[in-house]
């Protein structure tokens, strides 16, 4: 299994709680978890790190729902999720539902920072 870069939204309550899952899941330490709210390193424009989820996998720079099928294979529970999204029509379903997500992710930021979520 490739080893992963994953860049991620620290400030974002929702990707902080998300990111600490996957951490727990990755026990092969298969993946290097940069928050770019904080001081890592940006391959690419801050603003776009933050705007979409970013992973790179074999030197590969991929967003959206391609870098969290990239994540999802280098912990071995989800590798068979992962490994479906390289079908173009399983990834392109995804993307759709992961743009969706963006739209409302805005909403769902709010509802958590005023709970517990935090």
């Amino acid at each position: 299994m490739a080893e992963v870069d994953v860049w991620f939204d620290g400030d974002c309550p929702l990707c902080r709680r998300e990111i600490a899952m996957m951490r727990r899941l990755d026990r092969r330490g298969a993946i290097t978890f940069v928050d770019v709210a904080g001081e890592g390193s940006c391959p690419i424009d801050r603003g776009d790190l933050l705007a979409r989820f970013h992973a790179r996998e074999d030197g590969r720079m991929l967003s959206g729902a391609a870098a969290f099928a990239a994540m999802w294979r280098a912990i071995p529970l989800l590798r068979p999720v992962g490994l479906l999204a390289r079908n173009r029509i399983v990834l392109q379903g995804l993307e759709a539902a992961y743009v969706a997500f963006l739209r409302i992710r805005p909403g769902l930021q709010r509802i958590a920072r005023r709970s517990a979520w935090s």
